[in-house]
């Protein structure tokens, strides 16, 4: 193993693969996050856009992002748009169903409490709403982020020709160089424990602590 990443240290590699990697995942992530999350809460405070959209979304959730990488390949060719395309797709739904529900779950107290202090929808929607599901959006942050790095290395063995994924495969074919191979899979490891440690910090930010209860 020390071997290993000790090669892919002297031809610059190691670097250059863990860059594409996350370089996706961020990518792919942002993207997820950006649209999932707002549109989760939308749904999540009007009930009846629920009702409507349940169905599509529980139709669609099951299906594993692994199993959308040959349309993503016809849709998008050999490359990282088609990694990222999967990425988004395997963190996409987890986040729409935890930001909708993080709203269903704000005990109503909160919501008629500021309503019947004037609060008008954007007060209620800042100063109720968003406090309210922060703690919840972190802890399903953190839990997609894993998400989406389980389906880049899934996705680098088989629709791009760089990153940690494509490693193992390339030194499994390149002569069975399984020290390679091993390397790469303990990189992977501690990346994977890098990312989580960060979101794990975000949930400690006091001003992302309103829902918790305190001792």
């Amino acid at each position: 193993m020390l071997r290993g990443v000790g090669d892919l240290l002297r031809h610059g590699l190691l670097f250059k693969y863990v860059v594409a990697s996350l370089f996706r995942v961020s990518w792919g992530f942002g993207l997820a996050a950006i649209l999932a999350i707002p549109l989760g809460l939308t749904i999540g405070w009007f009930r009846r856009a629920e009702m409507a959209i349940n169905p599509l979304v529980q139709v669609f959730r099951p299906i594993s992002p692994l199993a959308w990488i040959p349309l993503a390949i016809l849709w998008f060719g050999v490359g990282d748009s088609a990694s990222v395309f999967l990425i988004f797709l395997g963190c996409f739904f987890p986040l729409l169903l935890t930001a909708i529900n993080a709203v269903r779950n704000i005990p109503a107290v909160y919501i008629n409490a500021g309503r019947n202090f004037g609060l008008g929808p954007a007060d209620l929607v800042y100063r109720v709403l968003y406090p309210a599901v922060i703690p919840q959006l972190l802890i399903g942050l953190r839990i997609t982020l894993g998400v989406a790095w389980l389906v880049v290395v899934a996705a680098e063995m088989i629709a791009v020709d760089s990153g940690l994924g494509f490693l193992i495969v390339d030194a499994r074919n390149a002569g069975n160089r399984y020290d390679l191979v091993v390397g790469g899979m303990v990189v992977i490891g501690l990346i994977g424990l890098l990312l989580d440690t960060a979101m794990r910090s975000l949930e400690k930010v006091k001003s992302f602590r309103w829902a918790y209860s305190e001792d």
